[in-house]
């Protein structure tokens, strides 16, 4: 019998991975990760971790598991809250739950597991795994879930060859609803639970508030630009590398407030990300603004009018060397090589038809269709058919 640690976290599906295992024959152990505690940040009663650890108890007594819960508070706060007020502090936008995937649950929660005596970690996310054998190797695949409306792929897109051999996606192949009918069929607590919403194990956060325990708010001015600014009818020069032409596609442009004209103010750039409409509090315009840029250091906002405006819009993005990852690392490209596939530069984004574009201090993204917000600190990550291959932060 082999051993599995699963990460109950008081929600439906880790319930059901949980039942599944044991269906298989598997030495079930149900851990709980308690990874925060403040509460004076998270909206009331939206994801308690008691009534969450709780929730898990009561499943494990149900499927007769062992159950403990561990403290991943300090890691999580170093490996995870340090970072997004890092990344905020500098005008980025991060992704904490890709990056808890990738240093919470299958590193630090990976790790006890182990010194459990595991052979594998089960979460509850709607992905699966395959396996293939390239050049007489092993090679692990993350595939899509085949719930398409649940896939959970893209936030496991950090994730290594090593991290993938241990993992085990129990519900992969099953759709919400199924999962949802075996949860009830079992009698568990957690049925008819919803999900839970915000980031990663913390729940629902107020981010202003959250982010203002270590960001000051300070007052700036937001500004509206026109859609017929000179700088977006830039025409790229005749004679240009490849390298150029991308650089010129990915390129950020510097507005400046003159370009503009002042409609409103606010308490803190930091707080405001690309592609954002709410939360302005500008009225009186005929289409809602949204944030085409933000300047962290001179803590100014600029907006433009309608889902359409111009400076929402780009062609290519650029990630850096460092920061490109690949999970097949047999399909990594070498400098100066290219390759046409699919990518989302959000959860749930449908989709794009794009090629990879790899140089010596990074690589390049370029889209058939010009990509709404894209947003620094955000996660692109390339998919060949249902197979997720790749990811890197857009810089």
């Amino acid at each position: 019998m082999k051993r599995v640690v699963v990460g109950l976290s008081g929600g439906v599906d880790s319930s059901v991975a949980a039942y599944l295992l044991q269906q298989e024959g598997y030495e079930v152990i149900g851990l709980f990760m308690k990874n925060w505690h403040d509460d004076s940040v998270t909206i009331s009663n939206d994801c308690p971790w008691l009534e969450d650890s709780n929730d898990a108890l009561l499943v494990a007594e149900k499927l007769g598991i062992p159950f403990q819960t561990v403290d991943l508070s300090e890691e999580y706060k170093e490996k995870i809250v340090d970072y997004m007020f890092n990344e905020y502090e500098k005008g980025r936008t991060p992704n904490p739950d890709v990056l808890c995937n990738r240093e919470i649950k299958f590193d630090v929660f990976m790790k006890i597991a182990m010194s459990l005596g595991a052979d594998y970690v089960a979460t509850g996310h709607y992905c699966r795994k395959g396996e293939i054998e390239v050049n007489g190797e092993k090679v692990y695949q993350l595939l899509s879930g085949a719930d398409n409306n649940k896939d959970q792929s893209y936030f496991l897109c950090q994730l290594s060859q090593d991290q993938l051999a241990k993992a085990l996606f129990p519900i992969g192949e099953l759709t919400k609803p199924e999962v949802r009918e075996i949860a009830t069929q079992l009698g568990l607590v957690t049925a008819e639970k919803r999900d839970s919403q915000g980031l990663c194990f913390i729940g629902k956060v107020r981010l202003p508030e959250f982010l203002q325990q270590k960001l000051q708010a300070k007052e700036g001015q937001i500004i509206q630009i026109d859609k017929g600014i000179p700088e977006y009818d830039y025409i790229k020069q005749e004679g240009l590398s490849v390298e150029e032409e991308l650089l010129f596609d990915s390129r950020k442009i510097g507005y400046t407030p003159s370009m503009g004209k002042v409609v409103g103010k606010h308490q803190g750039a930091h707080y405001f990300t690309i592609g954002q409409r709410k939360g302005l509090n500008v009225g009186g315009t005929k289409d809602p603004l949204f944030i085409i840029a933000t300047n962290v250091e001179t803590n100014t906002i600029y907006t433009g009018l309608g889902s359409q405006h111009p400076g929402l819009f780009k062609k290519a993005l650029f990630i850096e060397k460092s920061e490109v990852h690949w999970i097949r690392t047999d399909l990594a490209l070498a400098n100066g090589e290219s390759m046409e596939l699919m990518v989302r530069i959000r959860y749930r984004q449908p989709l794009q038809c794009a090629t990879l574009h790899q140089f010596e201090d990074g690589m390049f993204i370029t889209f058939e269709e010009p990509q709404s917000a894209i947003t620094e600190g955000q996660f692109a990550a390339w998919y060949l058919q249902d197979e997720l291959v790749g990811s890197g932060v857009i810089s």
